[in-house]
């Protein structure tokens, strides 16, 4: 449903350094270039002087990444805070349904960003790949 999203931020270099950390916790490898942003899976990331921004900020967000237990919940809202995050919510059960274990930090540029476990799961891909 959904090809990329891409969030347009201040200071892409706190940003990098911040969505490295969280993402590494989360198994999501990040890709750096040198055109003014960088990638991770289909969310992409760049400064508003990058040509693939338009020259403005993006604005407040939420995203949400799977977890794929409590404790990578609790890791990535512990190197969140470490690398320029605040928290939003600590980690621990929601009342969204039951079991959903969720922690909540701002980015950087204060979009709400989440990890979620919400209990035994399978992917059956780690990402989507498209080749042209």
């Amino acid at each position: 449903m959904i090809d990329h999203i891409q969030l347009v931020v201040r200071d892409l270099q706190a940003s990098e350094s911040f969505y490295r950390a969280i993402l590494s916790v989360l198994d999501i490898p990040v890709l750096s270039t040198d055109k003014g942003y960088f990638l991770a899976d289909e969310l992409l990331v760049s400064s508003a002087e990058s040509p693939t921004a338009l020259g403005a900020l993006t604005g407040r967000h939420h995203l949400a990444f799977q977890a794929k237990d409590r404790g990578t919940v609790d890791a990535f809202h512990s190197v969140a805070l470490a690398n320029g995050g605040r928290d939003n919510g600590a980690p621990g059960l929601r009342a969204y349904h039951p079991g959903y274990y969720a922690a909540f930090v701002l980015d950087p540029d204060g979009n709400n960003i989440e990890a979620v476990y919400q209990g035994e799961a399978r992917r059956n891909t780690p990402s989507v790949v498209i080749e042209f």
